[in-house]
């Protein structure tokens, strides 16, 4: 390959030094041998440097190539870190769901659960089940002469877990003493005064100036337990989820399901299902999956809602069997596994709850009952103020229809008119009754 001439305007110097072991000065564009690459000189890596920048030059005008990327702060996580995407170049916004997912795993996730149904179906040891922690050390079990006086109560327990880096503070608002009452009428009414303060409490927040830290502790799932005897649901179990479907999600759950075969667990769920449709009653629903879900997806969804009441088993009892350590209940004729799929739907409950519904079951809480409560919220507020102004324009035109000796002139509105004819007709016979009076006392002077 020939020597490419040097660029316009650059010049060299006239005396070059002489190397070490050499007796002829450096010739410009001639390369001299050296020994090693460090002795090398300016000016002999200029010429080299600039045949190699022009060759690389013509290389970039036939096939551009893009520039390098600086490394990715989000490691494995990256979406663009594949081979397939070196030579390509993007914007970056892809990276959009992990900033969203950093900043949420730094701030923490908060979950409210209501458990209620009557005493005796195994709610607070479910619940230890399905947190694996001990919410209720200092419970008190109560006799059958305190529970009869007993009212419902509202009890609840916040505790913060941490797995796998993530944080959730979570809540468990317990009803003690629900059904347990001789008489049950409005049994349900604490239940149903506490969610809506919850909502109002939240309204009130999201209403006032210092919006940056609210904290939402609106009630996103209700479990109600089924108690497993008898042949369906109670006119309180009726009842019950037909004053709070409107309020809260929903979730039945059939307890104490080792107390019945897997037939009569078939039959009891299909007529629970049954008396649900015929009532009206509306459980939370499952999202229907997309059409690009994978089928396991698909498959985990069916099952989920073929699976509504979720006849469930509690226990924090473990038991190790060949080396393997489970939670059940022992009896004489074999144990019973609680996250067994063949023996409950302990997993399929708690992985709805946890792992794959947890924010939906939030965020229907959030845009559906909460915003229902707020447009209400709302609604009735505009009513006062409503109300207020026109109970001002009625006292208004008292005052005026006093001091005017012409009658004002009716309103518009039907109702309007009809309450000032009212005033107008009160007002006539009050003139009347006055002027009676005053002869009544004329002609008892006279006959004085």
């Amino acid at each position: 390959m020939r020597d490419l001439p040097p660029r316009v305007g650059h010049t060299f110097p006239r005396d070059a030094p002489v190397k070490e072991g050499g007796s002829h000065p450096h010739t410009p564009g001639t390369p001299t041998p050296t020994s090693g690459s460090m002795g090398r000189t300016y000016l002999d890596m200029e010429p080299e440097s600039l045949r190699r920048s022009q060759l690389s030059s013509m290389n970039s005008l036939d096939s551009p190539m893009s520039p390098s990327r600086p490394k990715s702060p989000w490691g494995k996580f990256d979406p663009y870190d594949s081979a397939e995407d070196q030579d390509k170049e993007y914007i970056g916004f892809a990276t959009l769901p992990n900033q969203v997912h950093r900043k949420s795993v730094k701030k923490g996730f908060a979950f409210t659960l209501m458990v209620a149904g009557e005493s005796g179906l195994g709610k607070s040891t479910l619940v230890n089940s399905l947190f694996l922690t001990d919410l209720y050390k200092d419970r008190k079990v109560l006799n059958a002469e305190e529970r009869i006086s007993q009212t419902v109560q509202i009890t609840k327990h916040t505790v913060s877990i941490e797995e796998k880096g993530v944080k959730l503070r979570l809540t468990i608002v317990d009803t003690p003493g629900f059904g347990d009452a001789v008489n049950n009428t409005d049994s349900w009414k604490e239940v149903e005064d506490y969610i809506d303060q919850q909502f109002e409490q939240y309204f009130r927040d999201e209403s006032g100036l210092n919006r940056k830290n609210i904290q939402d502790n609106c009630v996103h799932c209700c479990l109600y337990f089924i108690s497993p005897y008898g042949h369906g649901l109670r006119p309180l179990d009726i009842e019950f989820m037909r004053a709070l479907h409107g309020k809260v999600n929903i979730v039945p759950v059939l307890a104490k399901a080792d107390s019945l075969t897997p037939a009569e667990v078939k039959r009891k769920k299909q007529k629970i299902q049954e008396e649900i449709e015929q009532f009206g009653i509306h459980i939370y629903q499952f999202p229907d999956c997309d059409s690009d879900e994978e089928d396991e997806f698909k498959r985990h969804d069916r099952e989920l809602k073929e699976s509504i009441p979720f006849a469930v088993i509690g226990s924090n009892v473990l038991f190790e069997t060949k080396g393997r350590r489970f939670r059940g209940r022992m009896y004489p004729w074999g144990v019973v596994e609680v996250e067994n799929p063949a023996h409950s739907d302990f997993l399929k409950l708690r992985n709805m709850l946890v792992r794959t519904h947890m924010q939906d079951l939030k965020d229907v809480t959030r845009e559906t009952h909460y915003e229902n409560y707020r447009a209400q919220c709302i609604q009735n507020m505009t009513r006062m103020v409503v109300m207020e102004k026109k109970r001002s324009l009625y006292s208004r035109i008292r005052e005026s229809a006093s001091e005017l000796p012409m009658p004002l002139a009716p309103v518009d509105s039907g109702t309007e008119r009809l309450i000032w004819e009212k005033d107008e007709e009160l007002r006539r016979m009050q003139e009347v009754l006055q002027r009676i009076q005053e002869q009544m006392e004329l002609a008892h002077k006279d006959g004085f």
